[in-house]
């Protein structure tokens, strides 16, 4: 469960509803909503082990020395080098590159962090390395997949109701606020724009997860990917007809590269018991589903 923003649940956020709504998408029961995290060095940490103390001097006297994870396996990564083929030799190094990369990067994240302003006054706009921590948490998601220390993640690119402007794309609106475009194509020309570039940015993930070897084809080739959003016409806060992509092949389950229409009244929870479905994890219901849809049938539009 990673984000870009902060999560908190407390308080309510919209129509009365607690802010974990608007916060969360992953949920471990009906009612027990999931905390995102959006530090790149916890997400890390969580993944490869820490220094066993959640006391934060201690954890910060580990990050001041400096020592990669991969120190502690250095001994065994020597030996399983020797013992494997060429190949898997390859990208044993590539791998341990990357975790080290990622280490390094998160090190300069927060070195910068702890840099103290030179201006007395609080700048206005995200800051400048929103998309580097995009970037970083994409890298930490594709490590843990490609490690296999986990097979599901939950990523917000944005919370609900989020007010960071975009003016490295020419948007310096606040995006909630913006939403409301009352279908004015000045403001909806603007939106795009953001959508645009968070797709950009995805598509970088998706050519990494193209490129990496899995068996008998590549990562994206045994990932099922859902993207999108809980509203189609944010105006009207509609949450019918919602534009989703689903992506990766499913290990031969899904076929891409096609644009399906389903009918208005057809619920999101539909498509999610059939993804389940084709991960050979069969649901007879979730949340308000109805049916099974026929994406494998179903002519395309």
């Amino acid at each position: 469960e990673v984000a870009i923003d902060k999560f908190a649940n407390a308080g309510q956020c919209t129509a009365g509803l607690s802010c974990a709504y608007t916060q969360t998408i992953s949920w471990r029961t009906p009612t027990t909503p999931l905390p995102m995290e959006n530090n790149p060095r916890a997400v890390f940490e969580r993944l490869f082990g820490d220094s066993g103390s959640a006391d934060p001097a201690v954890r910060r006297e580990r990050r001041q020395e400096k020592q990669s994870i991969l120190d502690s396996v250095t001994d065994k990564l020597t030996d399983l080098k020797i013992a494997v083929g060429t190949g898997d030799r390859a990208r044993l190094d590539e791998y341990t590159e990357a975790v080290r990369d990622v280490e390094r990067r998160i090190a300069l994240a927060e070195a910068q962090r702890d840099i103290e302003p030179s201006f007395t006054e609080q700048p206005s706009g995200p800051p400048r390395v929103f998309e580097e921590h995009l970037q970083l948490m994409f890298d930490l998601q594709f490590l843990a997949l490609q490690a296999d220390l986990t097979r599901v993640v939950t990523f917000m690119m944005g919370r609900e109701q989020s007010t960071r402007p975009f003016p490295q794309v020419g948007v310096p609106d606040a995006h909630h606020p913006l939403s409301h475009h009352e279908n004015i194509p000045a403001r909806v020309a603007l939106m795009s724009k953001i959508n645009t570039y968070h797709v950009e940015l995805t598509a970088g993930y998706l050519d990494r997860l193209r490129a990496a070897q899995d068996g008998d084809g590549t990562m994206l080739d045994h990932m099922t990917i859902l993207y999108g959003a809980g509203i189609s016409n944010s105006t009207s806060h509609s949450g019918t007809n919602l534009p989703l992509l689903v992506l990766g092949g499913g290990a031969g389950t899904i076929k891409g590269g096609r644009h399906l229409r389903f009918p208005a009244d057809t619920s999101n929870a539909d498509l999610l018991m059939t993804l389940m479905d084709k991960l050979d994890m069969p649901l007879d219901r979730l949340g308000d589903s109805t049916n099974k849809l026929p994406i494998d049938t179903l002519s395309e539009v």
